[in-house]
């Protein structure tokens, strides 16, 4: 890959810096993956404020910046806002040799970030609903030998083993299965949408004793099909009770009690603490 120009170089380190990631290697695949490879030839359509404006040419240093690209204007899907990532990629550490399930690819763009940062040894398998961005992201990502895409709902499709689940969709709650794909020690991140006005993004770990569960920044995505509607009896939390969540629970392994912040079919939400063990 040819040496990241003068924009894309600043990009990354702003990106990093802004995260606070003390993994340095975070600066450097946003250096190394060319963002404009993932967009479609320029001049490209952003999101900032309540408008949409277009880049004045196809100068990729236009986007080398924290802006929202359009990626299908009718259905409201953008490219993400690549600070978020910064911060959601040194929340959940990728780590070379390590296996990251991604829901909700797009074109492909965080998915190739991901695959960078589990280099040597590791892999990624990317889902993505829209059949248009997974034909994109598959011809984006072919030089990647380390990701698979796969075009179907990950709600409906089993989920390989997992040490990352690396979710850009939002849901009232992770489906059981995507927990129980987690390996020991694993990690998931998604954006938690328990009603409306309501979005968090969650950093969920495996330990030996459960699934710790920690909010720790507003986070707003598109609804996951399948995953993003309140069955009737839901608890659905306010703000405040959501915020409290400490770990999350499978109705299977341990029935709701008091301390229960939300419940949503086979999954609950509670303010208890569990314990770190040593599964890292």
């Amino acid at each position: 890959m040819a040496e990241p120009d003068e924009a894309r170089r600043f990009y990354a380190r702003l990106m990093a810096a802004q995260a606070r990631s003390a993994d340095p290697r975070i600066e450097e695949v946003f250096a190394s993956v060319p963002r404009e490879a993932f967009l479609g030839p320029g001049p490209w359509t952003v999101f900032a404020g309540e408008g949409r404006f277009e880049t004045p040419s196809a100068d990729p240093g236009y986007i080398y910046q924290n802006v929202l690209v359009v990626l299908d204007a009718d259905k409201g899907i953008n490219n993400g806002e690549p600070l978020l990532h910064a911060m959601w990629l040194a929340k959940i550490e990728p780590r070379p040799g390590e296996h990251v399930t991604h829901i909700g690819t797009g074109t492909g763009y965080y998915t190739a970030l991901l695959a960078r940062l589990v280099e040597p040894g590791g892999g990624v398998t990317a889902f993505e609903l829209e059949a248009g961005l997974a034909a994109r992201a598959k011809a984006n990502l072919a030089r990647y030998a380390n990701v698979e895409i796969i075009e179907g709902n990950a709600v409906d499709n089993p989920l390989p083993l997992s040490d990352i689940i690396y979710v850009n969709a939002g849901v009232v709650a992770p489906p059981a299965a995507w927990l129980k794909a987690l390996k020991p020690g694993g990690r998931m991140i998604f954006p938690w949408r328990p009603s409306e006005t309501i979005g968090l993004a969650v950093l969920i770990t495996r330990l030996k004793n459960g699934f710790t569960c920690r909010p720790f920044m507003g986070s707003w995505f598109i609804p996951c099909v399948g995953a993003s509607t309140a069955e009737p009896g839901a608890k659905i939390p306010t703000r405040e009770r959501a915020a409290r969540t400490r770990s999350i629970w499978l109705r299977k392994d341990k029935a709701p009690d008091r301390t229960a912040t939300a419940i949503f079919g086979d999954v609950w939400f509670s303010s208890r603490t569990i314990r770190a063990d040593n599964t890292r």
